[in-house]
């Protein structure tokens, strides 16, 4: 039976039934009040009853950061999704309860985020809450829907298909090679990338254990996909690492994601060159290997895709040479 009382100048409703949690809430006026606990002993009676409450007494900041204090250190890329989600948290949007949430309010902070960033990045902000919403849903006892099951997401930007001429290499080439207080791991990780098609994170993660230079092959125990995959290597590779130091740590590259990544945007201003990522590299490597191994099966097996849609985004061949082998 439900009872109420008159507290802080608001009505509080209060409603009991056996075998199911108590259930409170509280109203402007006492009709309200009574309107809500018949809803939900009606409720309760047909056995549809959720209780929204965590939904109410949850902000969005409060689950983002229960999401990366107890979820994302057990996950592969936490350093750098902890860092975007801590940022999407100090948006104003992070203030309000999941229960006020709505495709309305999610909609206009995308179309905002859309003057600030671009579209992609808007697009992986998105997933990233709907994860975590959806996460707190299964696990954490939070019921409600999911407000972005219901939002446009923005129209996926075209993929990149820049590739560096011989002469542009050379000149990331010349702008990466140590000098000074300049990095001396810069050269080295960009030759690897060009020769490898390795992922920069895959690259990092290299240690000295994973690599058979007489055999030319480098072992990656986890990767995008999720599965380990061994890497041949050029002789070009071979060389350049047989010529690097051994750290201390044992990792081949024993140099963080975001000083590689400074590090790398400065030797591109440096070189001069415009529109270049670290990812290109990945570009170039794909299209020059798949000149050496036609066979999709072989290419895919040093790539590490597991489709030939996605293969197909990486291999960007000339027109010129398909001319000619055209005849």
């Amino acid at each position: 039976m439900a009872t109420f009382r008159f507290r802080a100048n608001r009505w509080q409703a209060r409603v009991r039934r056996k075998g199911t949690p108590e259930q409170t809430k509280s109203f402007l006026t006492r009709h309200d009040a009574e309107r809500w606990a018949r809803s939900v002993e009606v409720q309760i009676d047909k056995g549809s009853y959720v209780s929204a409450t965590g939904a109410q007494r949850t902000t969005l900041r409060n689950l983002i950061d229960r999401y990366v204090r107890e979820v994302l250190p057990a996950m592969k890329g936490a350093r750098e999704d902890t860092i975007r989600l801590n940022a999407i948290s100090r948006r104003e949007i992070s203030k309000l309860a999941l229960s006020n949430l709505t495709p309305e309010l999610l909609g206009k902070h995308r179309d905002d985020r859309l003057q600030e960033v671009c579209a992609g990045t808007v697009i992986r902000e998105l997933a990233y809450l709907s994860s975590v919403i959806n996460h707190a849903r299964r696990e954490w006892g939070i019921h409600m829907q999911n407000p972005l099951a219901d939002v446009r997401k923005p129209a996926s930007p075209p993929g990149r298909n820049r590739i560096l001429t011989t002469e542009e290499q050379a000149k990331l080439l010349c702008a990466v090679k140590p000098r000074g207080r300049q990095s001396r791991w810069v050269e080295p990780i960009v030759i690897l990338a060009l020769e490898t098609a390795m992922r920069r994170g895959e690259l990092l993660a290299l240690e000295w254990r994973d690599i058979e230079l007489h055999h030319q092959t480098a072992q990656l125990h986890t990767s995008k996909n999720g599965e380990a995959r061994t890497v041949p290597l050029s002789l070009r590779a071979v060389s350049t690492l047989a010529q690097l130091p051994r750290h201390i740590s044992g990792k081949v590259f024993p140099i963080t994601y975001h000083a590689l990544a400074a590090a790398f945007k400065r030797a591109v201003n440096r070189s001069g060159l415009t529109d270049v990522h670290f990812h290109d590299l990945r570009h170039n490597a794909i299209t020059s290997i798949a000149n050496k191994l036609p066979n999709l099966i072989e290419l895919s097996a040093v790539t590490g895709h597991k489709s030939l849609r996605m293969l197909q985004r990486y291999y960007h061949p000339s027109p010129l040479l398909l001319a000619l082998k055209l005849g």
